[in-house]
């Protein structure tokens, strides 16, 4: 079982910047397709950018496009998330999750989950 832990989370301002780490410790890693889910309190958990096992293909939600980038680097076992332009709307715990299949990370039903990182927006 992969193990996966969030960090760099934090409070940023609107319009501001924050990038998000994922560890990941196992040997699945650079096999495993991976993404990023937020979770807002009284919201269910949504995808927020996924990427395929090398990293040939991305997807991301609509409400980030152009906003938001992930990356990974298999040799070091981390993924990223670049974001840029923060909104309040943006305000939930991230987690990262990892899944042996694309479809289950595109449809949020990843097997393997982190713990989550809280990120707030606000002045």
């Amino acid at each position: 079982q992969e193990q996966l832990v969030e960090s760099g989370g934090g409070l940023v301002r609107p319009g501001g910047s924050l990038t998000l780490s994922c560890t990941g410790s196992g040997p699945m890693f650079s096999i495993s397709a991976m993404g990023w889910y937020r979770q807002a309190p009284g919201n269910k958990r949504e995808m927020v950018a996924a990427i395929t096992n090398y990293g040939s293909m991305t997807n991301y939600a609509d409400a980030v496009k152009g906003r938001f980038t992930i990356s990974r680097d298999n040799s070091k076992k981390l993924m990223f998330l670049q974001m840029n332009s923060l909104e309040p709307e943006d305000t939930a715990v991230y987690y990262c999750a990892s899944d042996r299949y694309w479809n289950n990370i595109l449809e949020a039903r990843p097997n393997n989950w982190g713990q989550g990182t809280q990120v707030t927006v606000s002045s």
